[in-house]
């Protein structure tokens, strides 16, 4: 059985009073935020397994908008049913599989689409947390039209040499005690990323910090814990600024 990566209750967390507002894209939908002045940037975040209602994903949607981007968090899920506390560990494997991080292709081309045309975004960045990480791994292998990434703590999945060969740009943020990510998956991904990889890229480990940490509200983080996740999202938005 899997241990519980997640080191807060997901059931009991603080309701976030957010500044955006849902709209429905084709068969999707999604929660934006825009900045209060126009802009022709735009960054799409990808949610964890607990989906694209849940507080601290739209946090950081607001979080990225105030930064000047026109941003977005849609549902990867499809109106399917999200990772929820009451479920079992012992069925998350069963439960990815009908949750593949490698098939949000479709939902990407949606949203950029929608991007484009309906919100003016001539230059559109990814971060993705968790799954999300995952998600944007993928994306940054496969999807030109993404000229910057950020993967925050995605598991390594699987081993082959175009797992490596990265279109544009992208960063990975991990937390040193992430008990899902072994230092040594960290280690081989820089060393097949020096081998494979033809853009620049960055990896960083935040030290003391476990899974989920740059996603957490401040009434939710601990004093020592602060200074590293303001870091992480501090790199996360500095780098989509290099880009985009």
């Amino acid at each position: 059985q899997m241990a519980d990566p997640f080191l807060y209750h997901t059931g009991e967390r603080s309701q976030y009073g957010c500044l955006g507002h849902e709209v429905q894209i084709e068969h999707i939908k999604a929660y934006v935020c825009r900045p209060s002045f126009f802009t022709d940037k735009a960054v799409i975040v990808i949610h964890d397994i607990f989906g694209w209602q849940f507080p601290d994903i739209r946090y950081i949607v607001d979080l990225i908008a105030g930064h000047g981007y026109i941003t977005i968090c849609p549902d990867f899920f499809k109106g399917t049913e999200p990772w929820k506390t009451t479920d079992h560990w012992a069925d998350f494997a069963d439960w990815m599989k009908h949750h593949d991080p490698m098939k949000v292709d479709k939902e990407a081309d949606v949203v950029l689409k929608y991007l484009k045309e309906q919100c003016g975004a001539k230059k559109i960045g990814v971060v993705g947390f968790s799954w999300g990480g995952m998600a944007v791994h993928h994306l940054m292998l496969k999807n030109p039209h993404l000229p910057a990434g950020v993967s925050l703590y995605g598991r390594i999945i699987r081993d082959s040499e175009e797992r490596y060969d990265l279109l544009n740009p992208t960063f990975f943020i991990f937390g040193e005690k992430d008990h899902t990510i072994s230092f040594d998956q960290i280690t081989l991904l820089d060393e097949k990323l020096k081998q494979y990889c033809k853009v620049p890229y960055k990896i960083k480990v935040y030290p003391g910090q476990v899974h989920g940490f740059a996603q957490l509200q401040p009434e939710d983080m601990k004093p020592d814990d602060k200074p590293y996740i303001e870091e992480a999202r501090k790199d996360m938005i500095d780098w989509i600024k290099m880009f985009i």
